[in-house]
């Protein structure tokens, strides 16, 4: 599995992988129903993809990172470090872990132990980074992301407001040691 981040080639982001990221954002329909981020879950639109990327990576320090298996897009991860300052959304200041935005997996591949790849490879983005934490947010009722998130090593810290759009959620935190858990130095 690799992650490669999305760029933007002329400012914009390419439309053949905006069309393979719209349509893993549509196999989730469960998620996208509960997080209201979309009108119609069951009609998630290549262009409402587009403005929901162009939104995340706004903000200093974000990057959404493409997950591939054997060139097949199964995931993708939304982070923010931390880069000083802050914008409007943004984690607080005062915060100076970097965050997952937004874990998505192809939900036809649920239970393949691709979302517990991809959270790790953007683990050691950030520990080799020299980071020595990472947050999360997982919106009340999305009880299977907070078991997953809970069988990663996450713990939680508080409940909290999420910024954008004012919906319950619990704030869980992981330490990334100098060595990933089970492998050796």
């Amino acid at each position: 599995m690799i992650l490669q981040p999305l760029v933007p080639v002329d400012g914009a982001l390419p439309g053949p992988v905006l069309a393979e990221v719209a349509a893993l954002y549509a196999t989730n329909h469960a998620f996208f129903e509960l997080s209201g981020d979309f009108p119609d879950p069951d009609r998630i639109t290549v262009e409402q993809v587009a403005a929901s990327l162009a939104d995340e990576l706004a903000h200093d320090g974000a990057e959404v990172l493409l997950a591939r298996s054997a060139g097949r897009l199964v995931g993708l991860a939304a982070t923010l470090a931390h880069t000083g300052h802050t914008l409007p959304g943004d984690p607080a200041s005062d915060d100076p872990d970097p965050w997952i935005g937004l874990l998505l997996i192809d939900a036809t591949a649920h239970r393949e132990g691709y979302g517990r790849a991809v959270a790790a490879l953007v683990e050691d983005r950030f520990r080799t980074a020299g980071r020595t934490g990472l947050r999360l947010a997982v919106l009340d009722g999305n009880h299977q992301a907070l078991a997953f998130w809970q069988a990663q090593g996450y713990t939680v810290l508080r409940r909290a407001v999420d910024r954008e759009r004012g919906r319950d959620c619990t704030v869980l935190r992981k330490p990334l040691t100098a060595t990933a858990p089970g492998t050796s130095s």
